[in-house]
Formats: structure tokens, sequence, C-alpha cells
């Protein structure tokens, strides 16, 4: 069953995350990485050579050497020309690596996301676990492309503070002695931005999937006149967004003020010196030089352990998807469903949702192959909930399910879900072709088996579209009505010819011509396999062979409808009960 997992990486160290991207992630492009240190090292050297051929033309001036005329020039365009083609290809493909590490990290969680289980996926709001894949990501990628441009200031420091001991090594004594007090707001204010920047990654994300459901919920805002409602509420949700942002920004800001009165104190100290001791003006001027250039890159380096952090705190929120178990993979010794008509048997089978909710209790039916087998009850009875574990969306927390008398925890989940075909009360579609909905039931299906299982559902309305099974349905099939997004889901399903097919409450959005032709066209498909069907509406399931009527997660009423009905139990009351209300 899945839990809420421990997270090994919310409190890990810096070294342990950094360690964990290079070694699963950044390592396999080193390729990339020796070109990088390259570009960064011809930029670095090109840089420290301005203040040497500073020196280099105010002695020329000095001594009035007509040298200076095509001597520097030259050598200044020469070095700026190399410095420039440094700088693009250091831009480009370090921005090349942090773009396929991100990208690795993204499919790494998305597959993880994939492959987990229902429950773990219903935890949080589709937005939220979006924003790790857009908001966790972009940080990273700030932090990564900080961390590889902080090579390269280091580097042009070093070559930066070597001209400067070559020009005069008692003004870089004075210069460089500010510099490490640095060390120390620098490490407490990064601390303090990883803590905060996790509160306001979490916070993008509550404020996207508010706006998510909004925005998805429009029909019912505007019917029940809710608009002053949702207005305070995303206003409430802004307001927190708000102060969580402007607290990080405090926080950063206060970075660059104190380097920058550092790096004044540093030039300062410099010429007081230089005006009590006095040297020649071509040393000086090529010393303040290297000393002021080495400013921004020293600053750059200061602001870096900020942005690594919130990094950081992107990389434990990533970390913490992928590190969860899955709480539903394949036995090591899972093995492909074996052939058969598809009987199903549930077997005291109890089921009990991470929040603790009770969904099944005992429950025990058997499904005959090639028969239709109907649950019916109340809402919350429990019958999407058999219905799920079947497919193994969830994992039983005791019982057994059976397919032709083997227990589905000892198959694999692709031949299982490979012979089974589900649709569900809400046939959502994906932003796709009609056609292209359709063959995701069997993706090597051909165009005339793609068109024989729409004419099976009863699809007849896709020839009356302009474009046909090329038509697009938009965003969760919304450019369909709920009636043709139903029959399109059944395509789908009759394309996949699968053993067994689950339906849940699947023409519960048709008409009544639409519903009778879907359900002869089921009644045609269920030869030969077995189906089970979840109903509300229970004149649908008058041909079931098999129902099962349940109350509170088990079963407490089984049989033929005539028999439930001359029984006069749960079945009879629940029949007179819709009766009465239509």
């Amino acid at each position: 069953m899945d839990q809420h997992p421990a997270r090994p990486e919310q409190h890990a160290s810096t070294t342990a995350l950094i360690s964990r991207l290079w070694r699963e992630h950044v390592s396999h492009f080193r390729g990339r990485i020796a070109l990088i240190v390259v570009a960064t090292l011809a930029m670095a050297g090109t840089t420290a050579l301005y203040p040497a051929m500073i020196d280099w033309a105010f002695t020329m001036l000095t001594h009035k050497d007509k040298r200076i005329l095509y001597q520097v020039p030259l050598m200044m365009s020469a070095v700026a020309a190399g410095r420039g083609t440094a700088m693009y290809f250091q831009a480009v493909l370090t921005q090349d690596l942090v773009l396929l590490t991100i990208r690795r990290l993204q499919n790494e969680m998305f597959g993880h996301l994939t492959n987990a289980s229902l429950a773990r996926v219903e935890r949080e709001a589709p937005a939220q676990l979006a924003a790790r894949f857009t908001t966790d990501a972009t940080v990273i990628r700030e932090a990564m492309t900080r961390a590889v441009n902080s090579v390269g200031d280091a580097a042009t420091v070093v070559g930066l503070v070597g001209t400067m001991l070559y020009l005069d090594w008692k003004l870089s004594l004075v210069a460089l002695v500010l510099f490490p007090l640095a060390a120390i707001p620098v490490e407490k204010i990064g601390r303090r931005i990883r803590r905060a920047s996790g509160g306001m990654q979490e916070r993008m994300g509550a404020a996207a999937a508010m706006l998510n459901e909004s925005f998805a919920q429009a029909r019912i805002v505007r019917a029940y006149g809710l608009e002053g409602h949702e207005v305070g509420r995303a206003e409430a949700t802004f307001g927190q967004l708000y102060n969580t942002l402007l607290r990080m920004t405090r926080i950063r800001s206060r970075l660059d003020p104190m380097l920058e009165v550092l790096a004044g104190a540093a030039v300062a100290l410099v010429i007081g010196f230089e005006g009590w001791r006095g040297v020649s003006p071509g040393n000086f001027m090529g010393f303040i030089s290297a000393l002021l250039m080495a400013a921004r890159p020293l600053r750059a380096l200061g602001t870096m352990n900020a942005a690594a952090q919130e990094g950081l705190a992107g990389m434990v929120r990533v970390f913490s998807v992928v590190d969860e178990p899955a709480a539903i993979a394949d036995a090591p010794d899972a093995i492909p469903l074996p052939p058969g008509p598809g009987e199903v048997v549930f077997n005291d089978v109890a089921f009990t949702y991470p929040d603790g909710r009770p969904g099944l209790k005992r429950l025990n039916f058997v499904a005959a192959p090639g028969k239709m087998l109907a649950l019916v009850g109340s809402s919350g009875a429990g019958k999407s909930t058999a219905l799920a574990l079947l497919p193994r969306l969830y994992a039983p927390t005791a019982g057994h399910v059976r397919i032709d008398g083997t227990d589905i925890t000892h198959v694999t989940l692709e031949s299982l879900r490979n012979s089974i075909a589900y649709v569900g009360q809400e046939a959502l579609l994906f932003d796709d072709t009609i056609g292209a909905n359709i063959q995701l039931g069997r993706p090597g299906a051909t165009e005339a088996e793609m068109h024989a299982a729409a004419a099976a559902a009863a699809c007849g309305f896709i020839h009356e579209m302009p474009e046909g099974f090329l038509t697009r349905v938009g965003v969760n099939g919304q450019r369909l009505s709920g009636g043709q997004r139903q029959r399109v889901a059944i395509a789908r399903a009759i394309l996949r010819n699968p053993r067994i097919l689950l339906l849940d409450e699947a023409t519960s959005a048709l008409d009544t011509e639409s519903e009778a032709l879907v359900q002869a066209a089921l009644a045609r498909l269920r030869q030969g396999r077995t189906t089970i069907v979840v109903a509300h509406r229970l004149s649908t399931v008058r041909d079931a062979d098999l129902i099962v009527v349940m109350a509170d997660g088990a079963a407490v009423e089984m049989g033929t409808h005539a028999d439930l009905l001359a029984a006069d139990g749960a079945f009879a009351r629940l029949v007179k009960a819709q009766a009465l209300a239509a």
C-alpha cells in the first residue's frame, strides 16, 4: 500500500546533494565538461591580460614610445576577439550541459510518477506535481548555470590575482586582506535562503494548484455565483505568495551590498596605501584595473552560494519524489500472465486508503469467463475501488485477486494491464485527434481496425465532423460532448480486444439512443471475455449474468436481476429508490 515515505534527502548536506547530482546525471556528459573547462580557461586567461596591457600602455605613454600607435591596439583587439569567442562557447556549452541535466532529472521524475501507484499520484494536486517539473527545474537550472559560471569566475579571479601579484605584490596583500571576511555573511545568508526557498517553491505549487482548480471549475463558479469567493481565495493565495517572495528578496538583497562595501573598502585601502607609498602611474593603473575587474567575479562568487542554496532546495524536492519506493511494482519473480479465458476471483479482498479510510472489507466474488458481472450499490460502497484493484491501480491490503487462477501480484504489470481494457466514469481524452485517442487502445492497430472499433462504439458522429478522425479533441476532450467522449473511450477499449473489460459507469453520459447502440456493441464485445460493470443506473444491468450488491466495502447480496428482485433485499430497495427518484 502506498504510504507517505520518509524523505532522506530532506536534510541532506550540500556535499551529498551535489555529489549525487554529479554521479547520477552530470557525469554522463564528460566530453561537454572538458570543452567547458577549455573555454573557461581561455576566457579567464584573456581577461587577466587586460591589466597587464593597461600597465604596458601607460608605460609607453610615459616614455612617449611610438609603438603604442599600432602594437597596443592590435594586442587589445586580439585579446578582445579571443575573449569574446571563449565567452560565446562557454555560455552555449554551459547551457547545453545544464539543460541536458535538467532533462534527465525531469525524465527520471516523470517516469517514476508514471509508474507510481494511483494513490501516490492523487496525493498531490496535478499543478503541484507539475511545479516539480517547472518551478523546481528552473531554480535547479539557474543554480547549475551559476555554479558552472563560478568556475570561470574563480579562474578569472585567480588570473587577475596573479596579474596583481606580478604588478605589485605589496598592493595585492593590502587589497586581498578584506575579502576573506565576505565568507561569513555569504555562508549565513546561504543557509537562510535554502530554508526559505523550499517554502517559496511550495507556495508557487499551491498557487498553481488553486488556479488550475478554479479554471477547471469555471462553469460551477459562474452557475453558483462564486466569482467573489474565488477572487477572495485567489487574493489570499497571491498574498501568501507575495509575502514568501518578498522574504526571499530581502534575504537575497543583503548579500550584494555587503560585497559592494567590501570591494569599495579594498579599493580605498589600495588608493590610500599607494598615495602614502607612491609608485609609477602605469603600475598603479594596471593594478587598479585588475582590482576593479576582479570585483565582479568575486561578487558573483559570493552571490553564487545564494543561488546554489535555492537550487539545492529544488533538488531536495525532486529527489524526494525519485526516492519514493514504488508501492506497486513487479515482484522479483513475476511472470507474464498465463493465457486463459479471463476468470476473475476476489478472495477475502480488503483495501484501506493511505489516509486510513476503509475501501473494501473481505470482498468475495467470481466473475466467470464470457459473462457479465455487475457491481452495484450506493455511492461509497467500494465499487470503483474494487474495479481499480484488477489492473493494480491500487494494491489490496489483504486477500487475493486472481485471474485464471494466478494471483495478479505474481504477474508482470505489463502483461496484466495488456489483458484489460478500462473505461471510467470520466472519459478524459488526450489533446490529440480522435483517431489518435482511439489508437491508444492498441498502438499497432491498423486504420481499418480503428474504424471498426469506432463503428462498434456508435461513434457515427465522427463522420459528421469536417476533419473526421483527424479532428482534435482539445484538452481533456473538451471540444466533444460528454457522450461523444464516452463513445471514443469505449472505442479505445474495443480496439484493445481485451481478455477482461472493466466499465465504471461507462454509459452514464450517453443519451438513450446512443446508450442503446453502445449496449448492443458491448453485448457483442462481451462474447468470449469477462466484463465487469459498475453501474448506478440499475436498468443498465438487467442482462448481467451476476449482480454483486455492495455496501460498506463488502458484498451483501449476489444473484441475477430477477433473483435479487424476488429476494426483496438490498437490491430491491435500490431499484425502488431509483424508481421513486425517476
